[in-house]
């Protein structure tokens, strides 16, 4: 068994770090949106304490130094990369699809395509395969004002994985399984809101949890 804290959307609010932590994770998994428009910065501090193996990828809302932030702190940054730990293996890929709103960290939804056929081919199969992405597939708890703007290129991609953990649309915090893969939302962790992951000994052996602190 292995207990992940999957946190998302802290936009800049540090302050509950701890709480998260008092629920006893083995791992951290953070998709996106750390900062609010930064600065990228605090990054390296607020992964100063977290004390145990954390894996993030930046959000549309972090500046592109962010991953270079990542890279020199305490946590593993997945932007464009995977990693095995044994029976799980866990992918990412940060920013989001384009947005109105002229966020910092977008990219096209060939971009991001072009990342997932770089990354995914790479990836050692394993016995829970994993995809944290910032942005949700397109049509998986990816509404916004009654559209779904979620990444087309994450929903063409995501029947390689087991499990996509994404954020971004904070409306949309949930847990659904769609072509056989669960998708979870954690919610904002600005707010308290975050997701417990437990990983079981054989395949499709996931149970999600959402928790507030």
């Amino acid at each position: 068994m292995m207990d992940v804290l999957l946190l998302a959307d802290l936009h800049g609010q540090y302050g509950q770090i701890e709480s998260f932590l008092d629920l006893g994770p083995d791992v951290v998994f953070i998709a996106g949106d750390i900062t609010n428009m930064g600065p990228a910065e605090e990054v390296e501090s607020l992964m100063s304490r977290i004390d145990v193996p954390c894996f993030a990828v930046p959000g549309n809302c972090d500046p592109r130094e962010v991953v270079d932030v990542l890279e020199r702190s305490d946590c593993v940054c997945l932007h464009g990369s995977q990693i095995n730990l044994g029976k799980i293996t866990i992918a990412g890929v940060g920013g989001s699809n384009p947005t109105p709103f002229n966020t910092p960290f977008e990219l096209t939804d060939k971009q991001i395509d072009d990342i997932l056929h770089s990354v995914i081919p790479k990836m050692e199969r394993s016995t829970h395969n994993v995809l944290i992405s910032h942005a949700p597939p397109f049509g998986v708890l990816d509404t916004a004002a009654g559209n779904h703007v979620g990444s087309a290129s994450v929903r063409r991609h995501m029947k390689s994985f087991d499990l996509v953990c994404c954020a971004h649309i904070h409306e949309q915090r949930g847990i659904t399984e769609e072509e056989g893969v669960k998708v979870v939302n954690p919610g904002m962790a600005a707010m308290g809101q975050c997701a417990m992951i437990r990983f079981g000994q054989d395949a499709k052996e996931i149970s999600i949890e959402l928790l507030s602190v």
